[in-house]
């Protein structure tokens, strides 16, 4: 014999008045966070980079196929597509970080 589940609650099982209840419940935390002058839901901190002029010139040298899909990834965020395809680049922080996850692929040439 086979055994019954219960069912669950969704929302259309609600009372009109319990749903009621939960979108001034919604209205109230916006309108308490609107009074406390905080708009945004998560705070970023910007870091500003200033243009030094260095740049970096990224050869793709091996293929992409049997990496990772995180070293496809960091390949076509650095512009490679294909075998042999050179892309030049600032030399920052973050470029130099995707550099680092795929040294094995990649040929690199320092500029000015």
């Amino acid at each position: 014999m086979a055994a019954f589940k219960k069912p669950g609650r969704t929302t259309r099982d609600r009372k009109p008045a319990a749903k009621k209840a939960a979108a001034e419940q919604r209205a109230a935390a916006a309108a308490l966070k609107a009074a406390s002058g905080n708009t945004s839901t998560r705070k970023v901190k910007r870091v500003k980079v200033e243009p030094t002029g260095a740049t970096i010139t990224v050869t793709q040298v091996r293929s992409e196929i049997g990496n990772k899909p995180k070293n496809r990834a960091t390949l076509r965020a650095l512009g490679l597509r294909r075998i042999g395809h050179t892309n030049t680049l600032p030399d920052r922080p973050e470029i130099r970080g995707m550099i680092a996850r795929v040294p094995h692929l990649i040929e690199i040439k320092e500029g000015k």
